[in-house]
């Protein structure tokens, strides 16, 4: 008797030609606006020629540029730290039996996620009010702080899962050396761990750079990131400037993307 066929999903009718739809629905917008920020005419529905007069004039424009640089500084700061706090709380929530009340901080570092952003920003509002009356200050820390914040349980995921398929036997070997528990961190769990911080600290970034909500409520005036830049000229007019900008965005996302999976690869 014969065995019966596995099963594919991809076996079942009409797979194909979903996926293919589903792809065109998900990178034809993308592709357009790529196409259309070449595009010489100023409409954003009529192409008339090649050019790269809108990323010349981006990028000469000195608004651009300030707003480039907020993002930046913003999303190295609030990557770095909320990876390194991510991490941290990884290596507590794993490295340890269960004890009571585990699933409350679970729920704790991925609040974030599970409530609206909104409510994440009107309460980061009413905090660094707060703090901003009480001493004054009004500079771009408060926008570190809210997107660390808001950037964590982005970092802790994959460094979590990194760390549970991890294999306890070498750093138990490194404890029966004589390791202490600082030398087996840094010689055996750090180096097994790096492939998941990069994916953390990368995913951390990206998260931070295109955030608008919490930016939009906690920055002062003059401390426009390149999302809220472009929102906000979004509000005037759709120029060809804007496509520029999202198509520099997402080259800069497929170059991080890029660069995380080439350093995983040699980390394998």
């Amino acid at each position: 008797m014969a065995e019966p066929k596995p099963f594919h999903v991809a076996d079942l009718p009409g797979v194909g030609p979903t996926a293919l739809l589903v792809f065109a629905g998900l990178y034809a917008p993308i592709l357009t606006l790529v196409v259309y920020s070449f595009n010489v005419s100023p409409s954003v529905a009529t192409w008339e020629g090649f050019t790269f007069e809108w990323y010349l004039k981006a990028w000469s424009n000195a608004a651009v540029m300030n707003a480039a640089a907020n993002s930046l500084i913003v999303a190295t700061l609030a990557a770095v730290l909320s990876t390194a706090l991510a991490t941290l709380a990884a290596l507590g929530t794993t490295r340890r039996p269960a004890f009571f009340g585990i699933t409350a901080v679970y729920a704790a570092i991925n609040q974030p996620l599970m409530v609206p952003e909104i409510v994440t920003a009107v309460a980061l509002l009413i905090v660094v009010a707060a703090i901003k009356a009480a001493t004054g200050y009004a500079g771009l820390g408060y926008l570190v702080i809210a997107h660390t914040a808001f950037c964590i349980p982005f970092a802790y995921l994959p460094i979590r899962a990194r760390l549970e398929g991890m294999d306890l036997t070498l750093e138990t070997a490194a404890a029966d050396l004589y390791a202490s528990p600082w030398q087996a961190f840094r010689f055996v769990t750090l180096p097994q761990l790096a492939p998941g911080i990069l994916a953390g600290g990368m995913l951390a970034f990206v998260t931070s750079l295109d955030d608008v909500v919490i930016t939009e409520f906690i920055k002062s005036p003059g401390q426009d990131t390149l999302p809220t830049y472009m929102l906000g000229q979004l509000r005037r007019a759709m120029t060809p400037d804007i496509n520029a900008l999202s198509a520099a965005l997402l080259g800069l996302t497929l170059v991080l993307l890029s660069g995380f999976f080439l350093l995983s690869r040699r980390k394998s």
